[in-house]
């Protein structure tokens, strides 16, 4: 079977997994505001509004745990795969929901395919990219999905002006079947377009196919040379780090939580965490009653433009995450998340007032901007510059650091327990933010304000500077004793290997898998 070996056309394919997390977040918003929405399924607000949008993410829990048992067994490549015929099967039952019952249940079961794929497509990324660029390759993984949630966004606004538009109460259940129904196709392309590209070559070397892995490792990295001297190093450095995992003799789960490993865990499960409760998803999920609240009446116009500059500050990430690194990225991002945080609370404590309950269609929200445009456009402002931060920051690099960090044997295993900690705190805050929206208001920005001040201290003290380094070499990054704030050595073992390979000063024995040094 013909196969793709562009570093770059595997990873943007792949990516297309990302792309049904982002039809996941936006998969509400947009149908919250329409009459047929609401009308149909009688839900405005609140905990059932919340248990209907947090069911998929309960289900990418499942789902981000169950990954790692297929990944490793299958592979990489068929895990993937599996996640989107799970998708197609949870996007049917959601397009013919008769109810909420089958609607919660259409999206539990598309919540596992995106769990699996959200852990999955990093993983599959950062085997096969090379070091000078893996950071690049794995953020395309945050751009698809905020490319999924822009295009799942604008399928629902577009669907929500059938039948006379949001407001018209005899308004047709296809303003949702539609948007919920074209989620199937990228799923399907996803499904069939993974045939054509190869298994990972740390995986295959994991299961012993090592004569697959080099012929893999070659055609990605040496136009198909396999005696080309970053072919060797690589392969070198892969039945090293194999070797001393097999030697250690220690099961996936009992090597999570050794001294060396149980530290890593803790770090990518807490940024997963701080993506989430940073506040990001919340602002993607609620939009809608942000800018209700915040007194805007064009809502879902207003709120597209946010969709477009996440998509559009997420592309610097992509371009440079590489140059400037992993630590910077969530520094800055935090502090910057949590100034805005705290300015938009500031508004809306100092001119906004309790809901009057004059119009029936803002009862889910307790506090209103009221009359002030200059208030409710600094709030729509401070909104769009959040998205920004997020997107040029903390969106990429959780999804890179997680992947790239462990060790092969455990790597499927370890991240899927980090996105699983993702998804258990962005289902937890959907669930949640309508009733805080009623109950809390304003308070509930200073709330993930402060969740940013505890992120901010965190990165500062543990994060370790990633990039330029193989996936094999971070062993020496996280056990060299430095603080994580002194930074690491500059330059990377595998290209002194490469160099020596080169010169003839290391030969590689491809057969007996052994090295002689000259």
């Amino acid at each position: 079977m013909y196969q793709i070996y562009s570093v770059y056309a595997i990873c943007t394919f792949a990516s297309v997994g990302g792309g049904l997390f982002g039809f996941d977040i936006s998969s509400m918003s947009g149908v919250l505001a329409t009459s047929a929405y609401t009308n149909y399924f009688h839900v405005n607000g609140g905990y059932l509004q919340g248990a209907i949008t947090g069911a998929m993410a309960g289900g990418s829990f499942f789902g981000t745990l169950a990954s790692s048992f297929i990944a490793d067994k299958m592979s990489r490549k068929t895990a993937i795969q599996i996640a989107a015929v799970v998708w197609i099967v949870g996007s049917i039952f959601q397009t013919a929901a008769n109810g909420i019952a089958l609607l919660v249940f259409g999206r539990v079961v598309a919540g596992i395919g995106a769990g699996i794929a959200s852990a999955m497509v990093p993983v599959y990324q950062a085997e096969i990219a090379p070091k000078e660029i893996r950071g690049r390759v794995v953020s395309l993984q945050q751009f698809a999905i905020t490319v999924g949630i822009l295009v799942q966004y604008f399928i629902q606004y577009g669907s929500s002006f059938v039948d006379g538009g949001p407001r018209n109460p005899n308004q047709s259940t296809m303003a949702f079947r539609i948007p919920w129904g074209i989620q199937i196709f990228p799923a399907t392309l996803l499904a069939v377009g993974m045939f054509f590209v190869p298994y990972s070559p740390r995986w295959l070397a994991g299961q012993d196919r090592w004569e697959e892995a080099i012929r893999v490792l070659a055609n990605l990295h040496g136009n198909g040379d396999i005696g080309h001297p970053k072919v060797l190093a690589q392969y070198r450095e892969i039945e090293e780090a194999m070797t001393f995992e097999r030697e250690a003799g220690d099961s996936a789960f009992k090597a999570l939580t050794q001294r060396r490993m149980i530290n890593r865990v803790i770090l990518t499960v807490s940024i997963q965490m701080w993506s989430q409760l940073c506040g990001m998803n919340v602002m993607m999920y609620y939009i809608v009653y942000m800018m209700q609240a915040a007194g805007v009446h064009n809502l879902l116009l207003t709120a597209s433009i946010q969709y477009i500059l996440n998509v559009a500050l997420t592309l610097p990430a992509v371009l440079y995450i590489d140059t400037w690194g992993r630590r910077p990225s969530l520094l800055y991002g935090a502090f910057f998340m949590m100034v805005l945080l705290f300015v938009t609370a500031a508004l809306e404590a100092i001119y906004g007032v309790a809901n009057p309950r004059t119009d029936p269609s803002l009862n889910h929200i307790s506090w209103l901007i009221i009359d002030n445009p200059p208030v409710s456009r600094a709030i729509v402002a401070c909104s769009y510059l959040f998205v920004c931060t997020f997107a040029v920051t903390w969106g990429p690099t959780s999804w890179t650091y997680a992947s790239e960090i462990f060790p092969t044997g455990i790597r499927a295993k370890a991240v899927s327990l980090a996105t699983a900690s993702n998804w258990a705190w962005n289902c937890a805050l959907a669930f949640a933010v309508p009733t805080l929206f009623q109950k809390i208001s304003w308070r509930m920005y200073v709330v993930f304000a402060v969740f940013n001040m505890c992120a901010f201290v965190q990165v500062w003290l543990t994060v370790r500077e990633t990039k330029g380094k193989t996936l094999e070499e971070m062993e020496e990054v996280f056990e060299s004793g430095r603080p994580a704030w002194r930074g690491v050595s500059r330059g990377s073992r595998l290209d002194r290997l490469q160099r020596d390979i080169a010169e003839g000063t290391v030969k590689v024995n491809l057969g007996g898998r052994r090295y002689e040094e000259l």
